[in-house]
């Protein structure tokens, strides 16, 4: 018998889980820092409900009306349609997504380490970003997180459904929140609150550029992890009576609210302590410790910081490594264990590769790019968009309407209200939409 989902509280904490991490509590501060705070944050909202949602519940028919693997239920819905390229996309994403994000994990796990042993506090604030280059560039201790980070996914991974992904992701959903309010709480009472929160809250609309909107998109699409099939493999392990369009619009904001939190744990701290909003992808291993060493009880608050980025980036790499586990078991007829055991193997050296590009392996280079800035580039910027506009119109042209209906309502027991703009957002607002991400990104 397949696997499902015992819960339905196991239902949204796994798929928000799968949603949920780096891209929300990394990516969207410095996103958000770069592109001018409010007006960003307003697009983001309006791509997530109008593009985020619809792919959402496309995936989640797709997987769920078939109980399938990626390949398995485009093989099912349509044998011969060139479609299915998008499983095949999606496994490769993942694969290397997996591959570079346990090596920021691995990063992670370091400055966790380095946070509990109160190494920060000692720091001239002009020596993080030396302190964070040496790292990344030593020949062995990057690689060996990363390792770790793998390994531990492996174990939880290797027990399966219920006993592994449904379970760990009930423990640290919750912790995940808890540790955000907490966060959000001592935020509210810097100095400059006020400053960081009108930032965040209030649109500029001057702001908005097509970089803007472009940015708030992709930020959309990559934080709930679309195009890449794991929500589709997650929804194949629903039962037959979980409500796609609820589950879908749950998982959405709960999705943005983790967004928003990290926003307010955030921009109060950077305007209070004289740093610049717009500080980009280094926010996290240059900025933050220099304003943890400043703040009272500081180590503890980076030990509470790097804790909640390792739980995000293990609910999110075990959905992602569920992706060709799934394709191994019913594809490849291999038992579990060794199907976890290939994915992990293939991670390890990849990542292993990924990690050394900034230190031993900095010189070999493919399109001018290091192996980490590679896997990056052509997952985020080709296999992602690709494999999105792919699904939305294998759900919106190719696969039978009465299917995408039945799924929608669950065989007529619920409401078919939202089946018909559902449907419009298939065929024609989100292939548009992640097109125009697509030809940006290219460009």
């Amino acid at each position: 018998m397949r696997s499902q989902f015992v819960t339905k509280t196991g239902v949204i904490a796994a798929t928000v889980g799968s949603a949920v991490g780096l891209g929300n509590i990394w990516r969207f501060p410095y996103e958000a820092g770069v592109h001018g705070g409010g007006a960003f944050l307003l697009l983001y909202i309006l791509c997530v409900l109008m593009i985020g949602v619809p792919v959402m519940v496309a995936e989640f028919a797709i997987g769920r009306g078939t109980h399938s693997n990626a390949l398995g239920a485009f093989r099912r819905l349509a044998p011969r349609s060139p479609m299915r390229a998008a499983a095949y996309l999606g496994i490769v994403a993942s694969l290397m997504i997996l591959s570079f994000y346990s090596v920021v994990a691995g990063w992670i796990m370091e400055y966790l380490w380095q946070s509990t042993s109160q190494l920060f506090s000692d720091t001239d604030p002009q020596g993080y970003a030396e302190r964070f280059g040496n790292f990344v560039s030593d020949p062995w201790r990057p690689v060996m997180w990363t390792l770790i980070f793998l390994c531990i996914n492996f174990v939880v991974l290797r027990r399966g459904v219920e006993k592994g992904i449904e379970r760990i992701s009930n423990i640290l959903m919750p912790i995940l929140f808890i540790i955000l309010v907490i966060f959000c709480v001592n935020s509210l009472m810097l100095p400059k609150t006020a400053e960081g929160l009108e930032f965040l809250f209030s649109p500029d609309f001057s702001q908005i550029t097509p970089s803007t909107v472009i940015g708030a998109m992709g930020q959309a699409f990559f934080s709930l992890s679309l195009g890449l099939t794991c929500l589709m493999t997650y929804g194949s392990y629903f039962s037959d009576d979980t409500p796609l369009v609820k589950s879908a619009t749950l998982t959405a904001v709960l999705d943005l609210l983790v967004a928003v939190m990290a926003g307010v744990m955030i921009f109060p701290a950077v305007f209070s302590y004289g740093v610049q909003p717009e500080a980009g992808p280094k926010l996290v291993f240059e900025i933050l410790p220099e304003i943890f060493a400043q703040m009272p009880g500081g180590h503890v608050w980076a030990v509470a910081f790097f804790l909640l980025l390792f739980f995000a980036s293990v609910t999110s790499t075990i959905s992602m490594s569920e992706i060709s586990i799934a394709f191994f078991i019913e594809e490849r007829k291999v038992k579990r264990s060794t199907a976890t055991l290939i994915n992990t193997a293939i991670a390890v050296i990849f990542g292993t590769l990924c990690a050394l590009s900034f230190g031993p392996l900095s010189g070999m280079r493919v399109f001018g790019m290091s192996m980490f800035d590679l896997f990056d580039y052509v997952t985020s910027n080709i296999f992602l968009p690709v494999g999105g506009i792919m699904i939305s119109l294998f759900a919106g042209w190719v696969i039978d309407r009465k299917f995408i209906s039945d799924q929608i309502t669950n065989g007529g027991r619920l409401p078919s209200v939202w089946v018909r703009p559902l449907v419009f957002c298939m065929r024609y607002l989100a292939p548009a939409a992640i097109a125009l991400i697509f030809i940006y990104g290219l460009v």
